[in-house]
């Protein structure tokens, strides 16, 4: 297929580069990589999970904290950025209904949202500017969300996410899925989905598609446009760039690891997790308990009673820097980022190699 690298249109928003940040948590990507990212031109985003947890007063509803941090961190992004940029609410969080009020009441962009099937999400939207994208790992989550939104709120997505299994953070792929990647490569689910969404397509409502999992450089932006993919989203890449919130840790972890190092784990979410092996990693891998408190109660899925450890103060110790108390999830390209870049440099090495790749393939 003949593809140029052109603007992502989302309904009536139009995004110049079409690469999407992948939302990432806890405290990874926030307005500082967001703000950078959208000013590039390409879309950032914020991710919700966690942010209650170290926001003010303890003794106030984790909840409420949660709402008024992103709130917070909307209107910062607002404040460095004059382009869209969009929030990344996974389905599986108890405050899910309060996150979405908060990005909504904030006239964000986008709402992103999987880790589950965003059913619910077009009942909680009171505005028709807001452009909702689930993200999928298979044609036949499409087919669900696109049919129930359909017949529930005459609706469709504006867009859907194809996550492979090679993307970082929690995984829609049970173990033995991650193990046979060559039925489950991202490529066939993206050709899958997207004779799905034809389905629902009319002259006058298009759903893009938006491949992800597994991104890392202009080649494979080519390979998935190619295919028939309107955009990528990538998070990987990201965190080794200047403006990236999280610590210098987090980032060194990322250039010091060696393929081998990237490894799944069960996660207390109950999905498979892509993370970078540390002591941390290697001691809940055994099954040793991390004693804690569960304060939050954030994910519907997991049972502080059976878990060994908490993911949510793990992911918030590794995003200060606090490695020895936590990890860093990645993609499974990790180990192949060298050196830490600004966001307009990654982005014009990105956008170049892909204008590359498509002209040389026209």
């Amino acid at each position: 297929m003949n593809k140029k690298f052109e603007n992502l249109d989302i309904g009536n928003l139009r995004i110049k580069i079409p690469v999407i940040q992948g939302g990432m948590g806890v405290r990874v990507s926030s307005s500082s990589l967001v703000s950078a990212v959208s000013n590039e031109g390409a879309l950032g985003v914020i991710a919700a999970v966690g942010l209650g947890e170290e926001c003010g007063n303890e003794q106030r509803d984790y909840k409420m904290r949660s709402r008024e941090e992103l709130t917070n961190l909307i209107r910062e992004t607002k404040r460095l950025t004059k382009n869209p940029f969009g929030v990344n609410i996974m389905s599986v969080l108890t405050n899910y209904d309060e996150l979405v009020e908060a990005a909504q009441a904030e006239s964000v962009d986008v709402i992103i949202s999987g880790a589950g099937l965003p059913l619910r999400l077009p009942s909680l939207i009171k505005n028709d500017r807001t452009k909702l994208i689930p993200i999928v790992s298979s044609a036949r989550a499409a087919q669900i969300i696109c049919s129930t939104w359909a017949r529930r709120y005459k609706r469709l997505p504006d867009a859907i996410i194809v996550e492979g299994p090679l993307a970082g953070g929690h995984l829609g792929y049970s173990l033995a899925e991650l193990a046979d990647e060559e039925h489950v490569f991202l490529d066939k689910i993206l050709v899958e989905v997207l004779a799905v969404t034809r389905t629902f397509e009319n002259d006058r409502t298009r759903i893009p598609v938006i491949a992800a999992g597994g991104i890392f450089d202009g080649k494979d932006i080519a390979r998935v446009m190619r295919l028939g993919a309107s955009g990528v989203q990538m998070a990987t890449r990201f965190v080794c760039t200047n403006e990236c919130d999280v610590s210098i840790k987090y980032k060194e972890a990322y250039l010091a690891a060696k393929k081998e190092d990237i490894v799944i784990i069960q996660s207390p979410v109950g999905l498979p997790g892509r993370v970078i092996r540390n002591e941390f990693v290697k001691k809940v891998m055994e099954g040793a308990r991390v004693p804690f408190g569960c304060e939050y109660k954030c994910l519907y899925t997991c049972d502080a009673q059976k878990v060994n450890y908490c993911i949510a103060k793990a992911l918030l110790n590794a995003s200060r820097g606090e490695m020895e108390k936590g990890f860093a999830m990645c993609g499974s390209n990790a180990y192949r980022i060298k050196e830490i870049v600004s966001v307009k440099h990654l982005i014009h090495e990105l956008v170049t190699e892909a204008e590359t790749a498509l002209n040389a393939n026209s």
